[in-house]
This record gives C-alpha cells, structure tokens and sequence, in this order.
C-alpha cells in the first residue's frame, strides 16, 4: 500500500518515556517534569528539526519544545506540568532544509568552493518565509536576501550562517512535511502527596483514655502529637459497622467472646454498611470534624476501602446476586488456602449483575468524597479486577482529580504492577522483606530507575497490623530505627503502623509474622510514652524529609559504593543541586559497623580538592571532608545511621563556617 504521502522522510522510531507502548499513562505530579527521549532520523544528509508537543485534556492546541540531539540520533527536551489532570505529548520531526543549506554553504565556503547558487538558494528561501512571517520579521528576511544576492560573497555567507538569521528562520518552519509520531502517549498529574507523603495508622477504638472504646473525638486528641512528629496522613482502618456472624476473637480465634469487638474489615451488620458508621467510634458529623480538625494540624484522614462483606451486610439480603452461592445454599466466604476468613464474604465481580455492582462501589466512594476523603487505602485491590479499577479510578477523578489511591498489594509483582498501571497513585512493596544490602540495592534499582519508576510510586512501610516481619521481631530497637530510617530516606513516602512501631513491639504469634494479641482483633490500650520507644527518633527523621526536598523524592536516588556489606550508602540531590543529602544506614542491629564510602562528587557539583561539609542531621555532628572516599563508623545501639546535609564551600576561608 502507498503510504499517504511518501515524501516524508523523517523516521520516528521510539518516543519515551511511556508505559506499555502508550497504553497506560506515566505520572507526575504538580510541579514535576516530563523529558521526553525519542530516536528520530532521516535518509540521506539533511538537517532536521524535532520537538515535543504536548498540551493539557482539554485544550486543543499543541504546545511545543524544541529538541535536542545528544548522541546517536537521540533528541531529548522536557516539559513542565501546572495542573491536576491529564496531559499528553508526541513528537514531530521534519527535514531541516535552511539548516542543511547554511550547513553546506560553510562546507563549501570553507573549502574555497563556489557558494554563489547556493545564497541565491538561501535568499529565496528567505523571500518565500517572509511572506508568512510578521511584518518586523518579514522586512528583516527580505532585507538579508538582498544581501544574500549581492556579489559581496564573504559578507553575503556571514549573513547566511548567523544565528541570527538560523534562529529568525526557525521561527517559521516548513513543517508540511513532517512526520508525527503514530501515539498521542499520556501522562496523568496528581497533586504533590502523590510523591511525598508520611502515614501514621492507628485505629480509633483504641485511643480512649479511659478504657472504654476509643472514638473520633478521641482521635482529635493525638492530632497535635502527629503533626508535631510530622506525619501528613492519619490513615484510619474501617470505620464501619462490624459483623456478629463468625466474629473474630483474639488472635483471630474462630470463635469470639461476647466482648470481642471483631476485625473492622468484617464489613456490615444491621446498622448499615459501608456508607455507615460503627456507632461506637461516632456520628458521621464527628468524622466530618475530625477530618476538619486534622486539616487544621496539616494531617489529611485516609480512608480504608475495602469492598468486601460480612455475613450480616444489607447487600447480603439486598443483592445475593452479587455473591458466590455453594451448593449447600451458603455464601462463600473468603478464602487463601489454607487461610480462611469466615467473616468476610468477597463480592463475585463475574455475576450477571456486575454492571450495578460496579456502579454501587462507585458510589460508595463518591459517598465518602462528599463527607471531605481524599486518600483512599485500598485493601487487596489484586482480588478484583483490573478493569474494575480502571474504570473505578478514571471515573473518580475524572471529577475529582485530587483523590489518591493507594495499592494495599502483596502479592506477585507483575500483579501490582499492573493496579499502578491502571491507575493506583501508590503502591505498598517488597520493602517490608528486603533487608539485605543487596535485596535492597537491587529494589531500588528496580523502583527508581527503570520503567517501572514511570507508572509505580512505592509507598515503604516497616510493619503492618496485618506483618510484623523476623527483621524487626528478632533485631530490637535498634532494628526498628534502622527499618525506619531506610524506609523514610529510600522512598519519598512511607507509613508506620504507629503505636506498635513507636514502642518496638515485636511479639509474635506462633513465630509467623503476625503480631500477638494484634489489634485487628482486640481493642488495645497503648502507652506511647513507653520504655523503650523510638518517638523523638520518629520526629527528627520526620523533621528531615521536610527540611530537605532531596529527599521528597525517589528517582533522584544514587547508590554510592561502599566496603562494607553491611552499609547502605546513597545520595539524592534537588535538579538545582541546592539540597544535597546522603544517607548511610548499618543493616546490622548488633554489631558496629565501618567504612568507606565513595560520593559521586562530580554530579554533586564538588570538586574532590576542596573540602565540603557532611552535616548529620540526627545528631547535629559535622564533619570536613575532602574527596571522593571518606570513612564511617556506625553503632547501631547509638544511632545506626547517618543523615548527611551536603555542604560546598563557597569561598576560600581559613576557617570551615561558610558552606551552602
């Protein structure tokens, strides 16, 4: 077949970065940049020109940005994105025929070659762009073609190469040949706490002070604690009415005690479902003010979605079509053998209803949206459907594009790669079981530097209500310090399951990896205060990230070499290199650790001849260093870790007070 116009001659062979050959979207965040690569060439020797377009979901118009070439047929440019939402880009290339023109007239001039037809070439060129440029422009081009055509050719070629005239030339492209990548690809835009957010999980029931069952009010309690020790998201486990049939007991037993208060993601009874309130914790007007009063303290509520039922739920009754049915009449409830969860039944996403049933979930989270969510923690979002997903999130924030959603995934990695490429705006990870130097290097890799770091925000969390990993079960304190400071200096956002965090609980039951007498079961009365606990170490680590925007993100990352297995060394730097950090971490809570690590002084902007500032920001020791390779010594029952500030020198002092 005859392509519709074979006179293009420019190939677009790659644009990146995208996600799956432009299927799903990349992301960003207000503020953020989009460089954009691509492999564009030409036959032949002619000049061309390529440049990025892109423009916002609504708009219309293309904005540009020219590209440049790098190496080897590689042209590179970016873009900044404003605004929440969807932009798109592709890319555009064209024979650059005034470009190839001034270049063989500079060839041919330098080679004392005749270059007389070639500027009569150039001045009608320049005769045919003046017709459509604007007046000012016009009379400059058709005042150098004049030139162009006089006999004074050393004059009339230095006309012809000026940048002057290269620049006021490019302003009116001949683009009618051009050729446009064959993928508008996409990129969606979230607001910054997309990539840069500190979580805090707690369950309200068991906030009250005086034994009895915690509430949304008491939760208003703790809300000045966590903005001082700087978390920005209060993430709440369901708040829902909890089911009576096949109620969990303590230590998830089978069969629960009349005082049992149950798992609260045994979702439903009489008093509603998940559009209600477990009327315990308090009125959806008291949820209402602690959302209200949290945003005062700079903390925003999380809420957990997690579609799913017990027994008692009204859509039980309402909608059976909506649920597995056994052969024996009974509902199926959820299962992962040999785990069995009696009080949960799933939802059947294959029924023949499942159009309502979409609709229904959607409203649910639109629900919750009005009362004031904007985060959602979802629960196993990898027992659903992806589609469902999909739909689900486009549909949401199509309206509301503000809201997060974050992944609550274990499970096999295409799989949760797959919910990031659908649209989760964050992910939970392998971070949890990846402790050595290795495992941890590797993953950051993976994370960061790939393409998996276009589509996937990695959310780190040491511990869960649901895991409490050997790692921090068999390490003590100083386990659970050095888990926290990786997790918060790896990854731009990471959570806590705060009070049994803060206080280094690491009981376990029956040595598996779950918590003893966990609080998914049981209502607990927690001393924060406790012996032992790690809160000032939370709050400075905390007070760090704020402080340093290196550190607000995860691609920025470099790993730095170092001679020691058991030291983890990297360093993140702003794009302007005004905040520099490096972070060095022993992966060891017994013993003490040394080194050497080597810094990348030349991407720091540091010259290895001069010294530079190495400030720790845990425990307010400076250090003067020179070159690339300097020593560390860690001692995990001290502080196993070092937050560097990186300071240049600016001038030359005789002494070491004037850094950046």
């Amino acid at each position: 077949m005859i392509p519709d116009d074979g006179r293009k001659r420019v190939v677009i062979d790659l644009v990146g970065p995208q996600v799956d050959g432009g299927r799903f979207p990349i992301k960003r965040a207000v503020g953020e940049t989009v460089h954009v690569v691509a492999h564009v060439f030409a036959d032949g020797h002619d000049h061309i020109r390529v440049e990025v377009l892109y423009r916002k979901d609504e708009q219309q118009e293309w904005a540009t940005r020219r590209m440049t070439c790098e190496t080897n047929d590689e042209w590179s440019a970016a873009f900044l994105v404003t605004d929440l939402g969807r932009y798109f880009y592709t890319v555009r290339g064209w024979v650059d025929r005034f470009g190839t023109l001034q270049s063989d007239v500079q060839k041919k001039f330098e080679a004392a070659q005749d270059v007389g037809l070639d500027l009569k070439m150039a001045a009608r060129m320049l005769r045919d762009t003046a017709q459509q440029a604007a007046s000012a422009d016009a009379e400059k081009l058709s005042g150098w073609a004049s030139i162009l055509e006089s006999p004074k050719v050393d004059h009339a070629v230095e006309i012809a190469l000026s940048d002057e005239l290269g620049d006021l030339m490019h302003q009116y492209p001949d683009r009618s040949l051009a050729t446009t990548y064959h993928t508008e690809l996409a990129v969606v835009v979230d607001r910054p706490k997309a990539i840069y957010s500190t979580w805090y999980e707690l369950f309200p029931r068991s906030v009250a002070e005086d034994g009895t069952h915690g509430t949304f009010p008491d939760c208003e309690r703790l809300l000045p604690d966590l903005a001082m020790m700087g978390f920005d998201v209060l993430y709440l486990p369901p708040i829902h009415p909890i089911g009576q049939t096949h109620r969990k007991g303590r230590n998830n037993a089978t069969s629960a005690a009349p005082d049992d208060p149950g798992s609260p993601w045994a979702i439903g009874s009489s008093a509603g479902g998940h559009k209600a309130i477990h009327s315990e914790l308090g009125t959806l007007d008291d949820f209402k003010r602690l959302i209200r009063q949290a945003a005062e303290h700079g903390l925003e509520i999380a809420m957990d979605l997690a579609f799913q039922c017990s027994p008692d739920h009204p859509y039980v009754t309402e909608h059976p079509e909506w649920f597995r049915w056994r052969l024996d009449g009974t509902v199926q409830f959820a299962e992962n053998p040999p785990k069995k969860y009696e009080d949960i039944l799933p939802l059947n996403f294959e029924c023949e209803a499942w159009q309502p049933l979409w609709e229904e979930l959607k409203s649910i989270v639109l629900y919750w949206i009005g009362q004031g969510i904007r985060i959602f923690r979802v629960d196993n979002p990898h027992t659903k459907p992806f589609r469902f997903w999909q739909w689900l999130i486009e549909e949401v924030r199509r309206d509301y594009p503000d809201v997060i959603f974050l992944s609550e995934a274990f499970t096999r990695p295409k799989v949760m790669q797959q919910l990031a490429k659908v649209g989760f705006n964050q992910s939970y990870t392998y971070f949890t079981w990846r402790n050595t130097k290795w495992e941890l290097e590797q993953y950051i890799r993976e994370l960061a530097h790939t393409e998996v770091g276009e589509y996937m925000r990695p959310n780190f969390w040491p511990n869960t209500p649901d895991i409490l990993p050997q790692y921090l079960q068999f390490g003590g304190r100083p386990a659970f310090i050095i888990r926290l400071i990786l997790a918060a200096t790896l990854s731009s956002s990471y959570g806590i399951y705060g009070p049994a965090y803060e206080l280094c609980v690491g009981e376990t039951l029956d040595g598996r990896e779950e918590y003893l007498h966990s609080e998914k079961y049981e209502i607990k009365r927690w001393n924060r205060e406790g012996p032992g606990n790690i809160r000032a170490v939370v709050e400075r680590v905390n007070r760090v990230r704020r402080q340093n925007p290196s550190l607000q993100s995860i691609r920025n990352i470099r790993l730095c070499p170092v001679d020691n297995e058991a030291i983890l060394c990297y360093a993140k730097m702003t794009e302007d290199q005004s905040n520099i950090t490096v972070t060095v971490v022993s992966i060891d809570p017994r013993y003490r650790q040394s080194g050497w690590i080597r810094l990348p002084l030349d991407e720091m902007g540091i010259d290895p001849r001069r010294p530079f500032l190495a400030h720790d920001l845990l425990t307010d020791d400076k250090y003067i260093w020179q070159g690339e390779t300097n020593y560390i010594e860690l001692d995990p029952h001290v502080m196993p870790g070092h937050i560097l500030r990186v300071r240049r020198r600016l001038r030359r002092e005789t002494d070491f007070d004037y850094f950046m």
